[in-house]
């Protein structure tokens, strides 16, 4: 048996090590976090590299644990798995912010958006406040985490809205957002869980959805569709959040590695899903996807009409008392004008 006395040096690089060893390897702030994107996918890769950075910083005290492809669910039982305490995090879209901060929800207003610099734009002025508005709903925010474009898909071609009637849409179960949409549309769409898109697409219950061409693509639902408008519904919001109780058991240096390395993967992940999702309209094209050019009325669409109907039908409905007010929309839509104003008066 090794004397100790006699070898103290010794003794002392091996405490040394199997503290080196605990502190690099006993991860004590473990997030569970769960998303509807499918594993694989530009979405999962750019949480993955989040989860490697934090290890890395953190000397592997904070990690990830990752349920990604709705394995957990759809939104609403993710949310509330991490208010029993199953989960911590979530990366959710507009359908998910809906219960956290439905003032956030204005960012999804349909035929709002006409680019992204229209959309950076907005996040930039607002950013302060919509943070503010994810913190009292319970959550800490860890970086807006765009979904990007959404455009609309049918079997039967839609240039304008009277093209809509008789179109068996699907809308997000639940999404008031989308309800107010099809409203102003003058449709009546099929609430039905994202996870049974695929299937009643397959089955004619629905012959119509939305999306971003990367999830159209990644979820197949383009191989039931044939045609694609080219004006784009909204442009989606969506963001990895985590629950406040679980941020706050965290010491500050812990928060700092978190929140920083959230914002700078959640950019990264905006760009590329840009990126993802021009190309993916490229893959619909090959795929025999037709995209068909929305009519127009002078400079505008009736489909823009019909968003500026949809915004007053929020502001005037269950989400108003929320905070999405008619003065936010004023604000919003006022931000939008003034940008698009701006760079129309730098391109003379």
């Amino acid at each position: 048996m090794l004397n100790i006395q006699k070898f103290p040096f010794i003794f002392s690089l091996i405490l040394l090590g199997i503290g080196s060893f605990t502190t690099l390897h006993a991860q004590q702030y473990l997030i569970k976090f769960a998303t509807v994107a499918p594993e694989g996918t530009t979405w999962m890769n750019v949480m993955k590299e989040y989860d490697q950075q934090v290890r890395k910083e953190s000397g592997g005290r904070l990690g990830f644990k990752m349920y990604p492809g709705a394995v957990m669910g759809d939104e609403k039982d993710v949310l509330r798995k991490i208010r029993n305490g199953q989960l911590q995090s979530a990366g959710v879209t507009g359908s998910g912010l809906t219960e956290i901060a439905p003032k956030t929800r204005i960012l999804d207003s349909p035929f709002l958006f006409q680019s992204y610099g229209e959309v950076d734009q907005v996040y930039k002025t607002f950013d302060t406040e919509f943070t503010q508005a994810i913190n009292d709903g319970g959550y800490i925010l860890l970086g807006w985490a765009e979904v990007g474009f959404v455009y609309v898909y049918t079997n039967k071609p839609v240039a304008k809205q009277s093209d809509m009637q008789g179109v068996k849409m699907w809308v997000w179960e639940g999404d008031p957002v989308a309800d107010a949409s099809f409203k102003a549309l003058g449709i009546s769409p099929i609430p039905l869980s994202i996870s049974d898109v695929l299937t009643s697409l397959q089955t004619g219950l629905i012959d119509g959805v939305y999306g971003p061409p990367l999830a159209a693509v990644s979820l197949q639902w383009f191989t039931r569709v044939k045609y694609m408008m080219n004006l784009p519904l909204a442009d989606a919001c969506g963001a990895v959040i985590l629950d406040k109780k679980k941020f706050n058991e965290m010491p500050p240096d812990i928060q700092e590695i978190l929140v920083r390395n959230g914002k700078i993967y959640m950019a990264k992940l905006t760009k590329l899903s840009r990126e993802d999702n021009a190309k993916s309209i490229e893959t619909l094209k090959k795929q025999g996807i037709k995209v068909i050019n929305v009519e127009t009325i002078g400079n505008t669409t009736d489909f823009a009409l019909m968003g500026a109907q949809a915004r007053q039908y929020l502001a005037s409905g269950n989400l108003k008392e929320k905070g999405l007010t008619p003065e936010l929309v004023k604000r919003v839509e006022s931000t939008v004008l003034d940008y698009r104003n701006s760079q129309t008066k730098k391109s003379k």
